[in-house]
């Protein structure tokens, strides 16, 4: 038995998590204060009336979340609000697909890394990806009506009396129970934010945190024994593409942070379309994602939704090699070195503020 050995191995997974945990935090707080706002500020007939039923919605959910800065964890609380508000599932997947796996953020951080090819085919592919995978969602069974209850029950705001006092602000008017037109009305703008921020600091990272602490563990165990020569061992082609999505699936990885390892698989002999692969599949799948997926909309549309990205990502990174190849670019000569993407205070913070938010005893004694 060799003691040092397990020590290291001990604490290099110890390091790891802590490493995605500071990287997750910032998006993760960020995608849950934005959907805490959109239950405060965005009236759930607006966003079923968009986000509904029928094609265009799935077009729309794609072209809306494809500019946002959210990341593969970041976006799970905006999608579950967005679902819950009467967004259809083709929509919610579409919008699910596009928003990790690009942004504002991850695209500037894409030219200056990969250069303006690689910057351009990137959010392209993500939205093209998107609306692919809606379609195809759009084909699933859909939940049963026993499930479908559930599953607004557990959403709704008024499903646990310790969680309704939790979010209640002042009065009845200021509960998301509240009924009346008239009541909604009556909130300042300052009441309805509160109001928005204490949803996403309690039920929603009460209904999430679960999923993201397994899909924390499973990126932990990816990162620390799955070798990247195991990657770049097979350079190019479908099987190198299909050994990057079967890594990717149970990875945690935020679209603007597997740049830096993209330009480093590349550097190391991966091609740019196997690198895009990783920068596809590795933001949309990752199992705190898909465990909510099943959740919310039902294991057949989570089965489409990892064929409609498997199938994407493929595809556009057969497209982009043979775009390299025909245009004669050369991605190396475009590539920068990697940077910090975040300060380290502000990661640190934002894990600490979840941490504290997700222990519900220190939580109420705060809200209280």
């Amino acid at each position: 038995m060799n003691i040092g050995a397990d020590v290291e191995t001990a604490s290099l997974l110890v390091s790891n998590f802590i490493a995605l945990t500071l990287d997750a935090s910032p998006w993760l707080l960020l995608g849950l204060l934005i959907a805490g706002l959109m239950k405060a500020w965005l009236p759930s007939q607006l966003l079923a009336k968009h986000l509904g039923q029928g094609n265009s919605a799935i077009v729309k959910a794609a072209l809306v979340g494809a500019p946002l800065p959210l990341c593969s964890c970041g976006v799970i609380p905006v999608a579950t609000e967005l679902k819950r508000s009467g967004a259809s599932s083709p929509a919610t997947s579409s919008f699910l697909v596009a928003t990790p796996e690009t942004g504002v953020d991850s695209i500037t951080v894409s030219y200056a890394m990969l250069g303006p090819f690689f910057a351009l085919f990137r959010p392209v592919s993500a939205v093209v990806s998107a609306i692919a995978t809606g379609f195809l969602v759009k084909t699933a069974k859909p939940l049963t009506e026993p499930q479908s209850k559930s599953a607004q029950a557990k959403g709704s705001c008024c499903h646990s009396k310790t969680q309704v006092e939790e979010v209640h602000t002042t009065e009845t008017a200021t509960s998301c129970c509240a009924s009346t037109h008239d009541k909604a009305t009556e909130k300042s703008a300052g009441q309805k934010t509160l109001q928005g921020v204490r949803y996403a600091l309690t039920q929603l990272i009460d209904d999430i945190i679960k999923w993201l602490l397994v899909g924390l563990l499973f990126a932990t165990l990816v990162k620390t024994f799955v070798p990247t020569e195991l990657l770049t061992t097979y350079g190019s082609g479908i099987p190198a593409m299909l050994l990057m999505i079967l890594i990717s699936i149970p990875m945690y990885i935020c679209a603007t942070a597997s740049t830096p390892i993209a330009a480093g698989f590349i550097f190391a002999g991966i091609s740019p379309g196997t690198a895009l692969v990783f920068m596809m599949a590795g933001p949309a799948t990752n199992i705190s994602t898909l465990g909510v997926i099943k959740n919310e909309m039902g294991a057949s549309v989570l089965s489409r939704y990892l064929a409609g990205i498997s199938v994407s990502a493929i595809a556009f990174g057969l497209l982009l090699d043979e775009l390299v190849k025909i245009l004669n670019i050369d991605i190396n000569q475009q590539m920068q070195h990697s940077h910090e993407l975040l300060p380290l205070w502000l990661s640190a913070g934002s894990a600490l503020l979840i941490f504290t938010a997700a222990i519900k005893p220190i939580r109420r004694k705060i809200l209280n």
